[in-house]
This record gives structure tokens, C-alpha cells and sequence, in this order.
């Protein structure tokens, strides 16, 4: 079992395909994450915000790709906090933390926030790292890298790991039980971006893909189960 953990959730992930945000998906969610918190877990998460914005998109409509950011990062603020709110309701400790300052949000501080997670506190990330141009998979390598986790649990929506090919397409598609970031660097697979994907590599951090639509499977990835691709330093 890790120790201590990123776990990378997208927007959409907190949604039902209707609801920008569905209770009961969010109820799901936090009662495993205390799950694991019980059994001495370290977690800090990451939430995307496409369930509210894309910055791509956006950008298609005209947008400026900068305004375009600044508006998915405010999506993930809202996520954080709506996480956070499901986690205090599960019985746990949660505090959402920002890295834009919005008044009445914990802003990031890498001291203090280490010291939360080390108390058994769940820390929920929103706002990306603050800057435009950037994913939230930098932002969970990053925070991993300042928080000393060990892992990056990259959870999917009916994607139980990295293939060699399109799954959705090929029927005959592999799946990688393992792979090195320069794997995925040389082959281009996109599961995660060559930014993440760098730190991870001079961090020693690895990164867990698996499908978090499968019941416990949070919980199954935490424990080391094989139900996903390892993806880890060369």
C-alpha cells in the first residue's frame, strides 16, 4: 500500500453526464478517500474543472488561451470546494486550498499545507498552479514533488490503463501492465503531459492510470492491486 498520494481527478469525474456536480458521485468518491485516510493514508487530491470549462475549447470560440485558463481554473476551484464539503460530510478533515487567492480559501502554502496532510487532513487543489498553459497534470506532479507523495493515482473514466493503441477502436489493443516516462515521451502516448511527465522522472514520483468508475477501485489502486499501468522512472 502507498504511503502517500496525489490523486488526480478530472471534472467530469464529479458529474453524472447531466449534473455538473452529482451528489451521490461526490458522496462515492469521499467516502473511499476516507477509506484510505483510515487505513494511515497521506492524500492530497487534484481536480480538474472540464465539467465546467475547457480552455480549449473556449479558444475555439474566439477566447484568448489565457482568458481561457483563468476560467478552467476557477472550475476547479468550485470542484475543490465541492469535495471538500463531501469529505467533511464523510467524517473527515478537508480543506480546499487555491492557488489564485480568492478570499475565504485556504491559499497555498507549501508548509502549511504539508503539515495538514501529515495530520490526516484530505487537501483538495484547485486553481492549477495559478498560471495559464499549464495542465493539471503539472499541477499534480508538482504538488507531488512538494509534497514528498510517492505516486501520482491518475483516475479515468472507462480507461483501465495506457494501450498501445486506441482500445475504442482496436479491438486487438494492448494493454501496458508497466511503462518508463521515456516510454511514454518516445511513443507519445497522451495519458499524461511531457511536463508532468518530466518532473515525475527527475522526482522519483511514479503514476498509477487506472479506472476509477470501477466500484472501490480508489481503494483498489491504493493498495497496489494490478488494475491499471504503472508508470515510473527508467
Amino acid at each position: 500500500m502507498y504511503n502517500r498520494i496525489i490523486l488526480k481527478l478530472s471534472g467530469e469525474a464529479l458529474g453524472n453526464g447531466e449534473e455538473k456536480l452529482d451528489p451521490n458521485t461526490l458522496d462515492a468518491i469521499a467516502s473511499q478517500i476516507v477509506a484510505i485516510v483510515d487505513k494511515g493514508v497521506k492524500v492530497a487530491v487534484v481536480v480538474g474543472g472540464g465539467n465546467f470549462a475547457r480552455g480549449r475549447s473556449l479558444s475555439a470560440l474566439g477566447m484568448d488561451r489565457t482568458s481561457a485558463d483563468y476560467i478552467g481554473m476557477l472550475g476547479t476551484v468550485m470542484n475543490a470546494l465541492a469535495l471538500q464539503a463531501a469529505i467533511r460530510k464523510a467524517g473527515r478533515k478537508a480543506l480546499a486550498v487555491s492557488a489564485i487567492r480568492i478570499d475565504g480559501v485556504t491559499f497555498f502554502e507549501r508548509d502549511l499545507i504539508k503539515n495538514e496532510m501529515d495530520n490526516g487532513t484530505v487537501i483538495i487543489f484547485g486553481g492549477g498552479i495559478a498560471n495559464p498553459y499549464f495542465s493539471t497534470d503539472s499541477t499534480a506532479a508538482l504538488r507531488a514533488c512538494q509534497l514528498e507523495a510517492e505516486v501520482i493515482l491518475m483516475a479515468k473514466n472507462g480507461v483501465d490503463g495506457v494501450y498501445d493503441s486506441d482500445p475504442d477502436i482496436n479491438p486487438d489493443a494492448k494493454r501496458f501492465d508497466c511503462l518508463t516516462f521515456n516510454d511514454i515521451l518516445l511513443k507519445n502516448l497522451k495519458v499524461i503531459d511531457a511536463t508532468a511527465a518530466g518532473l515525475c522522472r527527475e522526482n522519483h514520483i511514479s503514476a498509477f492510470v487506472f479506472d476509477m468508475g470501477v466500484e472501490n477501485n480508489i481503494i483498489n489502486a491504493v493498495s497496489g492491486n494490478a488494475i491499471g499501468t504503472l508508470i515510473k522512472e527508467d
